[in-house]
């Protein structure tokens, strides 16, 4: 039995079809749940099923939870049944059942917790995706961890992801890019080129890249016409840029399976490009047609036209507004090249398509959304996930930083300073839509207020009583099979049950954050688990009868082996999806 909650849910949803009073009925059980109380005091499990009972059955729910709660009573693992407030049901499972879990946990190891939830399906997140018109700056670094956290833990609740970052090689931008790269080249051969001019990218890491066009073609870019050179430099400049993103990315911990990019969705094939045939397609759903589009809420430009437009019907599938899909002078809209990118993931067989965002995108949302239902006729989703700025600080500080001057904190300068564990557990540690600060000073001290610090100290204290154990106890066996084996009935301080009964929560939290495609949820459950450990280990030190090793008492201690050894093996699985490391030992 790996989720406890589920187990019990099952269980009651079981016997509320044996009462009396739902004989001969058709019930939706969908909303019936099983979850920790809110106050520890209450119980260990909850459940609302008398709720949800009492209004399809017209009963008052607290009669419905006595009955209940009669046929729970019987039931072996449970210890006792107690009926609060209108019709809730709390309770207590017996001292054996919660031993006999951490059993189940050991056995099951690095794979408790996972695989309930996907069932395989596949799934595409979408993150960083950042234009390649240089390094990564401090501003991308949260939508990179959250994007890369968030694959990760789907993939551990049984997934099928596929990790992706869309190349916006196709824009105005790029042409900026090639303008920028051709005057570091210029440079590089020996040139003075003075202040960048205004519009151009100024910053130094173009330098590089104009010193390899050097290598590569000379001075025969300076004879060339700018339309011939400017191809040959615009691709360059993507290919150098994205081998700097990359490195970027791979400091931080974060990777990607696929590289897709923009301008593929544009380039003629035999049948059309991507866009265009994914337009057809919409059309054929009787979802284009040529109409105007109202004028901008609020003031109202001078050079507003009132024009005839190829509009996709997007507020027949919820979305505010339709969506324009070509310019006025016939090229795409950027939205086009979204539904013709759509359509191509759809294609490649995903359920669910999950794009990480910057809080600017808010306007992406409903008009994503709907193209999802469009495409897929409802059959897969277009999820998008916000995140809010990160505030840098240092000792309380604010850091200013300003990418258009070229002098800017980039990704690599945080994760050179702090550390990638520190960078990817802060990120995490609030919600991906809730503003962030994140202060030098307070992710590299080391005490119980730096989460990251307490979470990994909490598993290095684990193997460090792990190594001492043998130490002192010789002869004592630390196996895995043997401290399966331990005597786990020997576990009776309410610290060490509480510890079991926070490990126990770990699967249902790891399905419950991968629905709600939530993974800060999994730092949280860290910290709360690590302080529980921390909390046991300081009781030791006042109480003797209550520390890990007792060097009269090998049976006593090998269930407490097994006890932190398991909170150990859950660190680690959650400090692997997060993305950081479980250390052996800090100093």
């Amino acid at each position: 039995m790996s989720n406890v909650f589920a187990f019990f849910e099952h269980r009651i949803k079981e016997l509320v079809q044996q009462l009396e009073v739902t004989s001969g009925i058709e019930l939706d059980l969908s909303r019936v749940t099983v979850e920790p109380p809110r106050d520890p005091a209450h119980g260990h499990l909850a459940t609302n099923a008398a709720m949800v009972l009492a209004k399809p059955l017209k009963q008052n729910p607290r009669a419905i939870a006595e009955q209940l709660a009669e046929k729970l009573q019987a039931e072996p693992e449970i210890a006792k049944v107690n009926v609060a407030g209108p019709g809730f049901i709390n309770l207590v499972l017996e001292d054996h059942f919660w031993t006999g879990h951490l059993a189940d946990i050991l056995a099951e190891g690095v794979t408790y917790g996972g695989g309930a939830t996907g069932r395989g399906m596949k799934v595409n997140v979408e993150y960083v995706s950042a234009n390649p018109t240089g390094p990564m700056h401090v501003g991308h670094c949260r939508g990179a961890v959250v994007g890369d956290a968030l694959a990760n833990l789907l993939e551990f609740a049984g997934y099928d992801v596929v990790r992706e970052y869309y190349t916006n090689d196709a824009g105005g931008q790029i042409a900026v890019l090639a303008q920028s790269a051709f005057l570091r080249y210029r440079e590089a051969l020996g040139e003075t080129i003075g202040k960048i001019p205004e519009g151009l990218y100024p910053g130094d890491y173009l330098v590089p890249l104009g010193k390899k066009l050097v290598e590569e073609h000379g001075d025969a870019l300076l004879t060339m016409d700018e339309a011939d050179w400017l191809p040959i430099v615009k691709d360059a400049s993507i290919a150098g840029m994205m081998d700097l993103i990359r490195s970027d990315l791979e400091a931080l911990g974060v990777r990607h399976d696929v590289f897709f990019s923009e301008r593929s969705l544009h380039e003629d094939a035999a049948e059309g490009s991507l866009i265009e045939k994914a337009i057809k397609r919409l059309t054929d759903m009787d979802l284009v047609y040529h109409g105007t589009l109202p004028p901008p809420k609020g003031a109202v430009p001078e050079d507003w036209e009132d024009r005839e437009q190829l509009l996709f019907r997007s507020t027949d599938v919820g979305d505010d507004m339709d969506r324009a899909l070509v310019k006025s002078n016939g090229d795409y809209t950027y939205f086009a090249a979204d539904v013709g990118y759509f359509q191509d993931k759809f294609d490649r067989g995903f359920k669910e398509m999950i794009f990480i965002l910057g809080a600017d995108h808010s306007g992406y949302v409903k008009r994503m959304e709907a193209l999802g239902r469009a495409i897929s006729g409802g059959t897969s989703k277009a999820t998008i996930r916000l995140c809010q700025l990160v505030k840098l600080f240092r000792e309380g500080q604010p850091i200013k930083m300003s990418k258009r001057s070229g002098d800017f904190i980039t990704l690599r300068d945080v994760v050179d300073e702090v550390g990638r564990d520190a960078v990817r557990f802060m990120m995490l540690y609030r919600k991906n839509d809730a503003p962030l600060d994140f202060d030098f000073a307070k992710v590299t001290e080391q005490s119980k207020d730096n989460p990251v610090f307490y979470v990994q100290y909490a598993h290095a204290r684990i193997r460090s009583v792990m190594r001492q154990a043998v130490l002192d106890i010789e002869k004592l066996d630390t196996s895995e099979d043997a401290l399966t084996q331990a005597d786990m009935s020997l576990l009776s301080d309410e610290g060490e049950a509480g510890l079991i009964r926070k490990m126990a929560e770990y699967p249902r939290l790891i399905d419950a954050a991968a629905l709600a495609h939530e993974p800060h949820r999994l730092a949280f459950y860290l910290y709360e688990l690590a302080s529980l450990l921390h909390a046991q280990w300081n009781r030791g030190r006042d109480l003797p009868d209550l520390r890990f090793i007792h060097q009269e008492n090998a049976p006593l201690t090998l269930a407490r082996l097994a006890l932190v050894h398991a909170v150990s093996t859950i660190l680690a699985s959650g400090l692997g999806i997060i993305g950081a490391d479980a250390p052996e030992e800090m100093r």
